[in-house]
């Protein structure tokens, strides 16, 4: 069993580097290669990658979103947010509800159910920082758009949760549910982002001690691994967003240690074999059958989520008056969906359980679009705002 997990994570690796290098041939995104080559070898094509190796993975993938959550906390430097305001929290509010406006609004106009419009358009928020992150690191994109896009996807998870929490309650009030505490629903998203929060920064803190002590590269690679991994973990079981906690510590930790350019480096120099694995698997995890049943509801989902964000990025922007470019470029960043959806999907099913199933195929299918177009999307985007350049 443990020599076929060796040889497991070497084919993963193998086809990630063959699939990423081939797609630099046609100008895409290596993590756009990494995605195809798991689909390529997982159950919906060749089946090399079968499900229960992907299942098998898991902790890797909660690694990946860890690291990917801690590096996008480190661009929260406070001097950044003095310099710019309040603008990425209002584009990240005004963005993420445009998605669930826009969604929501659609499917009851063309006369889908009421309750189960609402909780497709309150998982629509929901924005995975992922597949930009790597196209980011891949081509060193630099600038305002990467800065401001940076902000706004850290914010984007507090208020897809705060937007569901308060879709929920609403649906539950339409339910008319006797054993329904809505008072409890509407400060659940709330405990969850102030859980994650306080669970960041304490453990920063000790981070910070910690560093004075251990100064060897290998030394401090151990302990960042040790608390991203322990922070996940404690998320999770105090029901909080791991997500969130893990951005709370970068977020923490740039702020309260100077020598944070070193601590970056020593993360990078580590995770690319854990990204390449973790978007390798979720590729393999994507059922191609699953796009026959989307329907008419996963279209619309799918295109109105889109134009819902790039409107209300775009309107983000002009009203806390930004660059041309960002206003012009931010929105299709902001395509791919996962993590924090993916999870919502459970939470959306007790709600409305007559609709769970419907609601798993649209947002597994949709995810599915939007990490092949995804990458793709964000690197002309940021090609096009000069931040990349090739």
């Amino acid at each position: 069993m443990e020599s076929k997990i060796l040889f497991d994570v070497a084919i993963l690796l193998f086809s990630g580097i063959i699939f990423g290098r081939l797609v630099e041939y046609i100008k895409l995104p290596n993590v756009t290669g990494y995605l195809i080559a798991g689909l390529l070898l997982g159950p919906s094509v060749f089946n090399i990658i079968p499900m229960d190796m992907v299942n098998n993975f898991a902790v890797i993938s909660d690694m990946a979103l860890g690291f990917i959550a801690f590096s996008i906390g480190s661009e929260f430097n406070l001097s950044y947010f003095k310099r710019v305001g309040i603008a990425p929290i209002g584009i990240a509010i005004m963005e993420s509800f445009g998605a669930i406006i826009l969604v929501t609004s659609t499917l009851i106009i063309i006369g889908f159910d009421l309750k189960l419009s609402i909780m497709l358009g309150a998982i629509a928020a929901a924005t995975a920082p992922a597949q930009t992150i790597m196209v980011i690191n891949q081509y060193k994109a630099k600038g305002s758009l990467t800065s401001m896009l940076m902000s706004v996807v850290a914010i984007d998870d507090a208020t897809a949760l705060i937007g569901f929490g308060f879709a929920s309650t609403i649906v539950k009030m339409m339910s008319s549910s006797l054993d329904t505490n809505l008072f409890l629903s509407i400060l659940n998203p709330i405990y969850e982002i102030i859980i994650s929060f306080v669970l960041g920064a304490v453990a920063s803190i000790i981070m910070k001690l910690m560093f004075k002590w251990f100064k060897k590269s290998s030394n401090r690679l151990c302990i960042i691994i040790a608390f991203i991994l322990i922070i996940y973990w404690s998320s999770s079981k105090l029901h909080g967003s791991p997500l969130l906690a893990c951005m709370s510590l970068g977020g923490m930790l740039v702020n309260i240690f100077k020598d944070i350019d070193s601590i970056v480096e020593i993360t990078d120099s580590f995770s690319p074999p854990i990204f390449m694995i973790f978007f390798v698997i979720s590729g393999a995890g994507f059922q191609i059958s699953a796009l026959q049943g989307i329907g008419l509801i996963g279209l619309v989902y799918v295109v109105m989520r889109v134009i819902g964000k790039w409107a209300g990025a775009w309107a983000g922007g002009k009203l806390t008056k930004q660059e041309d470019k960002i206003c012009k470029y931010l929105g299709p960043t902001l395509m791919p969906q996962a993590g924090v959806a993916l999870g919502l999907i459970v939470a959306a099913g007790n709600v409305v359980p007559d609709y769970a199933p419907q609601i798993r195929v649209v947002i597994l299918c949709s995810t599915f679009i939007y990490s092949i177009i995804g990458p793709v999307a964000a690197k002309i985007a940021l090609v096009k705002s000069g931040e990349i350049i090739i």
